[in-house]
């Protein structure tokens, strides 16, 4: 079972400005669009970029949905071994419809 974190969660630690690390796994394309100034590593790289992968803090794992995040995390903690990532639920569909409703979402 996957942890999770929610966008309201989120948006505390960004506040508070609390150490934690927020990957994007959204193609470039999507990331190009809006974000949430994560570092960018599109699903289909995350295993083979895993070194630009904290491990000495918490990671936070988003996508649109919470889908493509979800798979990163279960890839990397299976092949990895990692136990500091959480998967942003919902995604960026889920922090715009909280705190940014004129975000475009690809």
């Amino acid at each position: 079972m996957i942890k999770e974190i929610t966008v309201e969660e989120l948006k505390e630690k960004i506040d508070n400005k609390e150490d934690f690390q927020l990957i994007d796994v959204r193609e470039t394309f999507e990331y190009d669009t809006s974000n949430l100034d994560g570092l960018n590593i599109p699903l289909a790289g995350i295993l083979i970029e895993a070194d630009k992968i904290a491990q000495d803090k918490p990671v936070i794992i988003h996508c649109r949905s919470g889908k493509r995040s979800a798979a990163a995390v279960m890839q990397l903690e299976q092949q990895l071994g990692l136990t500091n990532l959480y998967n942003l639920k919902g995604g960026i569909l889920a922090w715009q419809e909280a705190f940014d409703p004129e975000m475009p979402v690809y």
